[in-house]
């Protein structure tokens, strides 16, 4: 079974587990596990922030970027297919009591103007605008890379307003990678105009579980204490930093295989008559198919490809998504091609 469903589904190579079974180890709650906080300090180093938190999920990793910038009765501005708002259960709301401010954009960052008009005035009657969060690669953008030099605008923007600002980059090393520069240059580039910024090693990078949140020390420190409230405070989790860790010295300069391999199934949709691309781009490890309602429907296309050994998922009812990971290479990909044409 050729599986694009995610890049979450991968699984750890024999050489990450001799990494994972070699690990030394502690009690993390104690700040005593070794191998969480070489992690912990090697993440903050990258992104170029004063310190990171090892945390199990990319959600629990972006809830907490959101809590350490926000009280209850804040609110945070975000783009309306953002991870943040469309998946995470508005945990936001849930948790901490904190309001999200849906804006519309043209692929996942919205225009300064619409920042601009979305900040509540100074009045009670309001929500307290706080905090700018921004996502790159986007999801439901189908990986999108966000534009720099408009991050940078955003984000200056977000703090003459006196807003914080937050990076969901689950996919981040992806789009280091896609810039062409050395990608450890180009990871701390990307990150360099948020306050905190939050990254996965469970998803591209191949690791089983584990994200990352970073920024200024007391933040982080912050973030540690709400862990420990949402029960995830863990104990020897150096067994689980060490796959991220091994993921970081060997995982991260292939992407860029994964990336070429999302690029030709991309280019192999765009040649068959019945579907296309969601804006017509494939900036990374995802792809986003639209169909043809006279060719059928998702679910009808993802039930035909199982039979033919190949799983997809259906963001929308004319969409499908194929995402590419550790865990397929060039025939595998070459073989999904065959089987969409054969279902089309």
């Amino acid at each position: 079974m050729i599986d694009l469903r995610s890049d979450t589904v991968t699984r750890p190579t024999a050489a990450m587990r001799q990494a994972m079974a070699a690990a030394p180890v502690g009690d993390d709650v104690f700040g005593e596990d070794p191998t969480v906080q070489q992690l912990e300090e090697r993440t903050a180093e990258l992104l170029g922030k004063e310190a990171a938190l090892f945390v199990s999920s990319g959600t629990m990793s972006n809830q907490l970027g959101v809590r350490v910038h926000c009280q209850p009765g804040d609110e945070f501005l975000c783009d309306a297919d953002c991870h943040i708002y469309y998946y995470e259960q508005a945990a936001y709301a849930q948790l901490w009591g904190v309001a999200a401010h849906p804006l519309s954009s043209d692929g996942g960052l919205p225009a300064i103007e619409t920042l601009d008009l979305a900040v509540r005035p100074d009045n009670l009657h309001y929500a307290r605008t706080r905090l700018l969060t921004l996502e790159n690669t986007h999801n439901r953008w189908g990986g999108a890379r966000l534009p720099q030099d408009d991050v940078r605008a955003a984000c200056d923007w977000a703090h003459g307003r006196g807003l914080a600002t937050h990076l969901d980059g689950a996919r981040l090393w992806n789009a280091a990678v896609a810039t062409g520069q050395p990608w450890a240059e180009a990871i701390r580039d990307l990150s360099a105009p948020f306050d905190t910024v939050s990254v996965c090693f469970s998803k591209s990078l191949g690791a089983p579980i584990g994200s990352a949140l970073a920024g200024p020390a007391d933040l982080i420190a912050a973030a540690r204490r709400t862990r420990k409230a949402l029960g995830g405070g863990w104990r020897q989790a150096g067994i689980l930093a060490a796959a991220a860790l091994y993921a970081l010295d060997h995982h991260v300069e292939r992407l860029a295989e994964d990336n070429a391999r999302a690029t030709r199934l991309a280019d192999a949709v765009r040649h068959t008559p019945g579907l296309s691309l969601l804006a017509d781009r494939c900036d990374t490890n995802l792809v986003v198919i639209e169909i043809d309602p006279a060719i059928g429907t998702a679910a009808e296309l993802t039930e035909r490809l199982v039979h033919h050994a190949v799983l997809m998922t259906r963001p929308a009812p004319q969409r499908l998504r194929a995402v590419t990971h550790h865990d397929v290479g060039d025939e595998d990909i070459e073989r999904a091609i065959e089987a969409l044409r054969a279902v089309i």
